[in-house]
């Protein structure tokens, strides 16, 4: 049994199928290649809010109630979520009620009413999402990381989009944006779990065959120029500092991208990280720690994120810094090379026992990159990372000029920490 299937309907719409005998439910994903990359600064903040909108009411399903009450009445777990450059929604349901989900899904993206009520409630709903966002600075401090990093920029700007933009979008801004975006060709649907290949395949077709394929605007490429450290303080009151330590990263698809994973695990992930160890665990610096590598279309960041002591944040930073120049200048050992390595081949086989997260991942390298990788392929290539790999990367990526500091707090003076950020 293959791991999937990748079929292109005649309208250009790309549908995986990914059969999973194990289990009894099936996880059917419809993604657009929309997000906050792909809006000006008058439409910043729309992708979110029609995600939201898409629950709001359609002309079979006229309530946000009819929705709700009609997947509650199956079991189903549905959400979705907008990203820089891509929004996704997605249901799991037992496999029994798969043509249903199927034309739930198509009849938001297809049939949404967008009423005027609906647009004043949920624009109240968002700004307070907004709101919740700015008060928790653990979240609020990636933003701050992100604007610093790509500044005026549609990459560098906040999914959720400015208030003042909130307050403005109409109902004919949704149509605009669907016309804009929301094309077959820039689509992907992806069903993962036990299901009939043939009704599931028929059923796919006639929700989502018939729509017609229209031209969609590339994005914007990035303009990087940094030649030195960068700042960026917030002002906050709070107990506890919030910060990111990064470097300007690789892009998504990159060669070095599983070089990249294992060396962000070897620094922070788990809690016997070199980073995890060093900060928390050694001198009670923080409550996290952990460090990502994250990739989009064409750049990316490896970057360090913790809630430290307000009064011991200097030190914090110290020792962040000095495990990025500690693995840039020697090599990794082999065993810690195969903990990092086994860590995440382990925990990418538990969550790969999700059907969602199955679809997903293979949605999303469908919609990203144009090609599928498998579960096997992936660790496959973990594996081929070597020691020598990773101090080749970190010496690439860990230099003064690519370095950037985002800091939440209560700090007066944020030129201080411009004095700590040498490597």
């Amino acid at each position: 049994m293959k791991d999937f299937e990748k079929l292109i309907l005649d309208n250009g719409l790309r549908v995986i199928l990914a059969p999973l005998k194990s289990v009894m439910s099936t996880t059917a994903i419809v993604m657009c290649g929309a997000g906050s990359r792909y809006e000006t600064k008058k439409t910043n903040g729309i992708s979110h809010f029609l995600e939201h909108m898409f629950f709001k009411g359609t002309k079979a399903r006229p309530t946000a109630s009819d929705i709700s009450h009609a997947l509650d009445a199956i079991g189903a777990d549905y959400n979705a979520f907008t990203g820089k450059e891509a929004t996704a929604y997605h249901i799991k349901s037992a496999t029994g009620h798969l043509p249903l989900v199927l034309d739930m899904l198509a009849d938001m993206v297809w049939n949404s009413k967008f009423d005027k009520s609906e647009i004043e409630k949920e624009r109240g709903v968002i700004i307070e999402e907004l709101n919740m966002r700015s008060d928790t600075p653990m979240t609020k401090v990636a933003e701050v990381y992100e604007s610093l990093l790509w500044g005026d920029q549609p990459l560098g700007w906040e999914i959720g989009g400015k208030k003042d933009n909130i307050l403005k979008i109409q109902h004919q801004d949704f149509i605009s944006y669907i016309n804009e975006r929301y094309s077959p060709h820039n689509m992907v649907v992806a069903l993962a779990g036990n299901f009939n290949r043939g009704k599931a395949l028929a059923d796919i077709k006639r929700h989502f065959g018939g729509a017609k394929r229209h031209d969609v605007t590339a994005f914007k490429p990035i303009s990087e120029a940094q030649r030195k450290q960068a700042l960026n303080v917030y002002f906050k009151k709070t107990d506890q500092a919030h910060l990111i330590l990064g470097f300007r990263g690789i892009k998504l698809g990159h060669p070095d991208r599983y070089i990249g994973a294992v060396l962000a695990t070897i620094l922070g992930g788990g809690m016997s990280s070199r980073l995890f160890t060093n900060v928390r665990e050694k001198r009670g610096l923080a409550y996290y720690i952990r460090a990502e590598n994250d990739s989009y279309l064409d750049t990316g960041t490896l970057a360090a994120s913790a809630g430290v002591d307000l009064k011991r944040i200097d030190e914090a930073i110290k020792v962040i810094l000095e495990d990025f120049r500690k693995i840039s200048g020697s090599l990794v050992e082999g065993k810690e090379l195969k903990k990092a390595k086994e860590y995440i081949k382990g925990k990418m086989i538990l969550s790969w026992e999700d059907s969602r997260v199955v679809a997903l991942s293979y949605g999303l390298d469908e919609l990203g990159e144009g090609r599928v990788r498998t579960n096997a392929e992936i660790l496959k290539q973990i594996d081929k990372v070597t020691s020598v790999d990773v101090l080749r990367l970190s010496k690439f990526l860990f230099t003064n000029s690519k370095l950037n500091l985002a800091v939440i707090g209560p700090f007066k003076e944020p030129e201080r920490f411009r004095k700590l950020l040498k490597l």
